[in-house]
């Protein structure tokens, strides 16, 4: 079973994907002034090619809208999937723009 939970100290932590309660994905991120920072985004090599990343980017993008928080996508994946798909994410994506 597929489970995901945010996990932050001192606004520093990650998204961590648990499958049968052994961590096999996380995404590293910080909060800090209305923006979530998300450094790297990693899956187990054993689990690559399930969909996993992708469940961190929905865990991720679901908790930045939940807390009114804008997301700088330092991580290449997400980066990646952000301009990939720009219509998805424009409300959540912090870009110079916003300041």
């Amino acid at each position: 079973m597929e489970q995901l939970k945010v996990a932050l100290a001192n606004n520093r932590g990650q998204i961590q994907l648990l499958v049968d309660d052994q961590q096999v994905g996380e995404m590293e991120i910080s909060v800090h002034n209305g923006q979530l920072t998300v450094y790297h985004t990693e899956v187990n090599p054993a689990y690559e090619g399930k969909g996993y990343a992708k469940l961190l980017l929905s865990k991720l993008v679901e908790y930045a809208r939940e807390n009114n928080l804008k997301i700088v996508p330092l991580c290449p994946y997400v980066h990646g999937q952000f301009k990939r798909y720009p219509e998805l994410y424009q409300d959540i994506w912090y870009t110079q723009k916003n300041d």
